[in-house]
Formats: C-alpha cells, sequence, structure tokens
C-alpha cells in the first residue's frame, strides 16, 4: 500500500471514529471537548467526501470497462467507453484535490509577514535593486489588496535602499512571499556605464512570518533602548528630537534599530514588531533542528544565502535556479505579477512535501490547514 493510501484510510478512519464520538449519547456532557471533535471533524470533512467522489468515479470507470467487453452491441459499446473515459478523468481530478487536501500544511501560511531587502554586493547598482525589488513586492501586494507599511529604510542618496524592513498585512501573505528569501541576482546595464557593460549586483531578502504577542514573550528587563536623533542620507539632520529608537535583546543578541518616524513611540513599537518576529523565528530554527523534522523544501534549502533567482535585464528574463524556470516576462514580473513565478514553486513545494511524507498520517499534520 502506497504512503498516500494509507495516509487516506488513516484520516477516514479517524473521521469514522469522531462520528462514533460525537453519536455517543454522553458527548454533550463535556461542552470543550465537543467542541474540539467537531472542529477536527470539520476539518477531515472535504478529505472524506472528495475520497467517496474519487472511489465512486473508480468503480463506475470500471463498470463502464467491463460493459465495453461484454457488451455486443456497438452503440453501446461506444456509449461505455464515452462513460468510461469521463469517470477516469473524474477520477484523476478528485484523486488532484485528495493529494493537495493530504498535504501538511505550513502553520505560517495564514500569517502577515515583515520583509527584510537589503542591498549586497554590487555598490550603488545593488542599492537600487533593492528598491526595485521592495517596488515589486509592493505591486504585488496591491494586486492581492495587502497593506504594506515600511518599518525602517536605509536610502542612498541615489534614491536605492542599502537596506529596508517592511511589513505586509493580508490573508495568506506568508503562503505567498516566503518563496522570497534568499539571495537575488540581477544583470543589467547601469545608468553610469558609459561602456555598456553588464553589470552583475544582488541583494539579499529575509521574509519572516509575523509573530503574536502571545507567541513571544519578551521581558523588559531584557531590553536595552537607547534613544538617538534621526539621520537621513549623507548624515543631514532629519529630527532635532531623540525620536529614532535601537532596541537590543540582550539574551539573542539581536539588535533592531527604527527611525522611519517622528514619534519615538511609534518607533518603539515598529522595533518591537521587528524583534518579535526576529524572535520567532529564531525560536523556528531552533526548533527544527533539534526535532530534525524541517522538511528539504522542492524550492531549495532554505539556506538564505542560497542564490535563488537572477533577473537579466538585457534578455527581459527571470530564472528562478531553484526549479529552472525561466519566463521572458521582466517587466511584469518588476510590476507585481510575481504569480508567474510562485504558482510554479508553490506547486513544486506541495508535490515534494507530498512525496517526502511517508510516515503514518496524524490528524494533527492535517489540522494545521
Amino acid at each position: 500500500m502506497s504512503a498516500f493510501d494509507e495516509r487516506l484510510l488513516a484520516l477516514e478512519a479517524r473521521y469514522a471514529e469522531l462520528e462514533r464520538e460525537l453519536a455517543a449519547p454522553d458527548a454533550y456532557q463535556d461542552i470543550d471537548r465537543l467542541q474540539r471533535l467537531s472542529q477536527e471533524q470539520a476539518r477531515l470533512r472535504e478529505v472524506v467526501e472528495t475520497a467517496r467522489r474519487w472511489r465512486e468515479a473508480q468503480r463506475a470507470a470500471s463498470d463502464a470497462d467491463e460493459m465495453v467487453r461484454s457488451e455486443r452491441d456497438e452503440e453501446l459499446v461506444a456509449l461505455a467507453e464515452h462513460e468510461a473515459n469521463a469517470q477516469r478523468a473524474a477520477a484523476d481530478e478528485e484523486q488532484d484535490k485528495l493529494r493537495a487536501l493530504l498535504v501538511p500544511t505550513d502553520p505560517n501560511d495564514l500569517r502577515d509577514v515583515v520583509v527584510e531587502v537589503r542591498a549586497g554586493t554590487g555598490g550603488d547598482e545593488a542599492a537600487l535593486f533593492a528598491a526595485d525589488l521592495f517596488r515589486m513586492y509592493a505591486r504585488y501586494a496591491e494586486r492581492r489588496r495587502w497593506k504594506v507599511e515600511v518599518l525602517e529604510q536605509n536610502e542612498t542618496s541615489g534614491h536605492g535602499f542599502k537596506e529596508i524592513i517592511f511589513e505586509v498585512q493580508g490573508a495568506g501573505a506568508y503562503s505567498r512571499l516566503k518563496y522570497e528569501s534568499g539571495v537575488h541576482r540581477v544583470q543589467r546595464v547601469p545608468q553610469t556605464e558609459s561602456q555598456g557593460r553588464i553589470h552583475t549586483s544582488a541583494a539579499s531578502v529575509v521574509v519572516l512570518p509575523e509573530a503574536e504577542d502571545v507567541e513571544v514573550e519578551i521581558n523588559e528587563e531584557d531590553l536595552k533602548i537607547d534613544v538617538y536623533r534621526s539621520t537621513g542620507p549623507g548624515g543631514q539632520s532629519v529630527n532635532t528630537t531623540d525620536s529614532a529608537v535601537r532596541i537590543t535583546h540582550m539574551p539573542s543578541g539581536l539588535v533592531v534599530s527604527i527611525q522611519d518616524e517622528k514619534s519615538q513611540h511609534k518607533n518603539r513599537a515598529k522595533a518591537l514588531r521587528v524583534l518579535r518576529a526576529r524572535l520567532y523565528d529564531l525560536e523556528q530554527s531552533r526548533r527544527d533542528a533539534e526535532l530534525k523534522e524541517t522538511r528539504r523544501s522542492m524550492v531549495g534549502s532554505g539556506d538564505r544565502s542560497e542564490k535563488i533567482r537572477t533577473y537579466n535585464f538585457p534578455q527581459s528574463r527571470v530564472t528562478d535556479h531553484r526549479i529552472d524556470l525561466t519566463t521572458h516576462q521582466l517587466q511584469k514580473v518588476l510590476d507585481g505579477d510575481l504569480d508567474i513565478l510562485i504558482d510554479p514553486l508553490a506547486q513544486e513545494d506541495q508535490a515534494r512535501r507530498l512525496l517526502e511524507e511517508t510516515d503514518t498520517p496524524t490528524v494533527s499534520a492535517l489540522s494545521r490547514s
């Protein structure tokens, strides 16, 4: 029996068990337990109903095939062949739905995110590329009706960014943007290049799921908070008051500096949000390392130093190196049509995670969806 069949049978058995428990005479004596069981049953219902439709289509196709073999009337044989093909197509469709339903989902998928974009090798050209990436993500968020809020930015005199940190709020933000973590490389002729030579620059992107207050406990005594005057490019004063905030989390050594707002209170709040997201990510990484349960993703190892994508302007080409995907729609991608790249990445990730899910399934794996 395949891992797919084992997983499906286990979930169907659990669904049947839940039906028996909910139908028991004493089920309503414990309201909290009743609610938990009902919620679990609701999560499993789509899997069970899809499995039933899949098996019904398989049986109908088998019956039609039997009629083709036994029937002598040519007209009836033709009808049976047509029915068999239609039922096999329906079975394949339901099986595809089942495979998607059985893939354990990332518990962070529905979270908002904090995105950090930093210029890498390439000097001013890298800073301009970092700004291009920020605009690309902002336009993508606009397409999906997500909200973008800049938390911190370090702008260069040439209108690029040495660093920009921003929050994206919206349903499923992490489920889509998580594939953007890594090193992005650009190949183009800089405006300052008089001889038309192509330069290669890079910027790094880190996407962190935003943590809830209750998930990351930050003790005030663990924080060192410094305030200072905000400055702009070239040391130009932005503010004449001590509104900029630098927070150092002593136990972890993490440091967050925010000077984007003129209000010290707002900068402090933003800095704590970024710190909380980084601590959550740090804790997640530690937990994964300790339990050794982190799956190797189809879209790369997850190492943020890994080069994941190249944007080639002379050829109007974008190549995602994780899945060997190339598109010659560079301008559409930069204008925020990122689904051209994200959809195939998500599909490959889903296929790989299903393939690697060989252990006997547990309901908790599905309940995260």
